[in-house]
């Protein structure tokens, strides 16, 4: 059992107990300027509405609000007792959201959405890798920059860091129910089912 836990680390194969979603500066403000925007906006409600089925714990920050704004209300309204973090540096490992982190306890996955790729995503991806050696399981249709080459380029970059996987919404959450005959695996799929606007790609 345990060379099978190593070898499920490495491959980085998702387990709902441990894992916890971050929602990365999903902001108002940026509404009308990144690009693929509303992709982003609908994957991440519906990653945070998957969270709660699963009993997930979320984490939310928002970079600068007082003057980029609240995360959008798409979003926020299922966000439910989810702690949100205000911030100005980049990464969102800040103290504060470390501490609630650590607080949790156990987590050792985190599937991670929000904007921008290149700044706050990838920062975020470092912070968590290194200083906290936790994997990153990063939702591709839910991250975006506001120019498509900075996104392209900070993908390639993090495909390269050991601990950061990239999967879709969709195959994280599959791969968290893993089975049919789970019992939440009715009102995941009935999620997966939702109309989706324009698609981001891959890389």
């Amino acid at each position: 059992p345990k060379a099978r836990a190593m070898a499920a680390a490495r491959m980085g194969r998702l387990r709902a107990n441990g894992c916890a979603l971050f929602v990365c500066d999903v902001q108002e403000k940026f509404r009308g300027l990144i690009h693929h925007m509303p992709a982003v906006i609908e994957t991440t409600s519906r990653m945070v509405r998957a969270a709660n089925v699963l009993d997930l714990p979320v984490f939310v920050t928002e970079q600068y609000p007082k003057a980029l704004g609240h995360t959008v209300p798409e979003i926020a309204k299922d966000l439910g007792q989810a702690e949100v973090f205000s911030k100005t540096m980049f990464s969102m490992c800040t103290p504060e959201l470390e501490t609630a982190f650590a607080a949790k306890g156990g987590i050792g996955q985190v599937l991670l959405c929000g904007i921008e790729t290149h700044v706050c995503v990838y920062q975020t991806c470092l912070d968590l890798v290194e200083k906290h050696n936790v994997e990153v399981h990063l939702c591709v249709d839910g991250v975006s920059s506001q120019r498509e080459v900075d996104r392209s380029t900070a993908l390639r970059r993090l495909s390269q860091l050991p601990g950061v996987f990239f999967c879709t919404s969709e195959m994280a959450t599959f791969e968290l129910v893993g089975d049919a005959k789970h019992p939440k695996f009715k009102q995941i799929s009935s999620l997966a089912k939702e109309t989706r606007p324009e698609q981001l790609s891959a890389l």
